[in-house]
């Protein structure tokens, strides 16, 4: 795989409190990444004029809010975040088929209305953050973590979502169910030799590609760094050396 390549499947995670800092991270990255996301830090921090001076820079926006409620409310904010001019946005795959379809056909319908691309939509499955014994003991979920991934994964398909949010440790197996053309966005991404964090189900670069993973989701290996440029390169080439 090329650099330009690799480009295109990295997407830095801007885990920052202003967006002062998240334009200063864009302007040396983004000849490195294919897309920025906008988390829960910075967008409760900034709120919607986070998402817009990024989008007026030309670079592309996954809004990563996880939005999980009642089917009307989800539908509401789809329509709203189809109109902020977003790439990607995510919901999350236990609220079920209504609210998942509600998100869908309301961003599809503003985005005609507007004339303009319709976002991507993707589901959360399970966060990284959960091991097996969390998943069991305190979320009270049976069977492994693999299997619920999966089914969420399908349910997604079934809902005309574009993708999922899941491990790498689970990607092969979504690819093996959902096809080829599925996007597998996968965080918990690990340069070789980077501190583990708070994941848990943690893949490299590397191993993510070659299990199925179409993006890759790294914040604090890149933006934590020293210096960010040479962390975003380092990770490329770790991608690279995927095939």
């Amino acid at each position: 795989m090329n650099i330009d390549e690799a480009r295109k499947k990295l997407i830095v995670a801007l885990d920052v409190d202003s967006t002062e800092q998240a334009l200063d991270l864009v302007e040396r990255l983004k000849p490195w990444a294919g897309m920025f996301k906008i988390g829960m830090r910075l967008f409760y921090s900034q709120g919607p004029a986070a998402v817009e001076g990024l989008c007026r820079r030309g670079v592309k926006v996954f809004l990563d809010l996880k939005l999980h409620d009642i089917p009307n409310t989800v539908s509401q904010a789809a329509r709203v975040l189809a109109r902020l001019g977003v790439a990607m946005f995510n919901v999350h795959a236990a609220g079920g088929r209504a609210m998942m379809r509600a998100a869908v056909e309301s961003c599809r319908k503003e985005s005609a209305v507007l004339g303009i691309p319709r976002p991507l939509v993707i589901a959360v499955t399970v966060l990284t953050s959960i091991d097996q014994p969390a998943f069991n003991r305190e979320l009270g979920l049976s069977g492994p973590i693999l299997d619920r991934v999966v089914a969420w994964a399908l349910l997604a398909k079934e809902c005309g979502l574009d993708g999922v949010v899941a491990s790498a440790q689970e990607a092969a197996a979504i690819r093996q169910s959902c096809g080829p053309d599925f996007l597998i966005v996968t965080p918990g991404i690990r340069p070789t030799g980077a501190a583990c964090g708070d994941q848990k189900r943690i893949v490299t670069p590397a191993g993510a590609l070659a299990a199925g993973a179409s993006h890759l989701v790294v914040g604090r290996p890149i933006i934590a760094a020293p210096d960010p440029v040479e962390a975003a390169r380092a990770v490329l080439d770790e991608m690279g050396a995927s095939v």
